[in-house]
């Protein structure tokens, strides 16, 4: 049972990037799916979390209206797009499974997590 984040990098204010988050051994339609994000110095920040029960999508206050997430079942991954980036949107981000939906999009209650993804955002 793996989960890996991808699609980091760097990108000037205002770009875009596109992060994925790949299972291999178990199929992510069957779990609550959060992205999570910490920056240098701060603590771990819910970005998006999508429900298992009813596949509503939370984001948070800083991202809504910039970043979408959204499962590919096809391809056995979920996608967070970035756009509109902000050099306060620069951390390592996170994605991570649940097999009952979290009460909050906080990290708490997932039970499996990939490695991390650096996302910085500078000019």
């Amino acid at each position: 049972v793996q989960l890996q984040a991808s699609g980091g990098g760097l990108v000037q204010p205002g770009g875009s990037l596109r992060l994925s988050c790949a299972a291999s051994g178990f199929t992510l339609d069957y779990y609550a799916i959060g992205w999570f994000r910490q920056a240098p110095g701060k603590g771990r920040e819910g970005v998006s979390c999508i429900s298992l029960n009813d596949g509503s999508t939370y984001y948070a206050g800083s991202v809504k209206g910039r970043f979408t997430t959204s499962r590919d079942n096809a391809k056995n991954t979920v996608v967070l797009q970035m756009n509109s980036l902000k050099p306060e949107d620069t951390a390592v981000y996170y994605c991570a499974a649940a097999t009952a939906d979290p009460l909050y999009c906080s990290g708490y209650g997932y039970d499996y997590w990939g490695q991390g993804t650096q996302v910085t955002v500078s000019s």
